[in-house]
């Protein structure tokens, strides 16, 4: 897994995780790879998989059955939409309408391209 510099090396993998679960490679009530299988597939230390797993089960989006192993919570998507739709507002949403006013684009000329957008990405 190639990581980025501006965010901690636990929390890009929580979202990968997360993001395998939007895509349904991991369905919620099902099992998924244990942390020692999950370090070795992002080729990261045990205790940095552990630290991503910890924070999933603090969000309620895994949870683990002593013994077993961990499973993806039921309503997990859910939680993640919300989860990120909520960071996105709070973190993008001001550095986008920032520079939009910096640069003078009007509001018609953004909702215009995001129908735009939608029409294609719904194609």
């Amino acid at each position: 897994m190639n990581f980025k510099d501006n965010k901690a090396i636990y929390m890009q993998i929580a979202e990968r995780i997360c993001d395998e679960i939007l895509l349904n490679k991991y369905n919620e009530e099902e099992r998924i790879p244990s942390v020692r299988e999950y370090a070795s597939i992002v080729e990261v230390n045990f205790n940095t998989v552990m630290r991503s797993f910890d924070y999933l089960q603090m969000t309620e989006v895994i949870f683990n059955k002593r013994g077993i192993g961990y499973f993806v919570s039921g309503g997990a998507k859910k939680k993640i939409h919300s989860l990120r739709k909520s960071r996105f507002i709070e973190n993008e949403t001001i550095e986008f309408f920032r520079q939009i006013r910096l640069l003078d684009i009007p509001i018609d000329d953004i909702v215009g391209m995001y129908h735009q957008y939608v029409q294609q990405y719904n194609n």
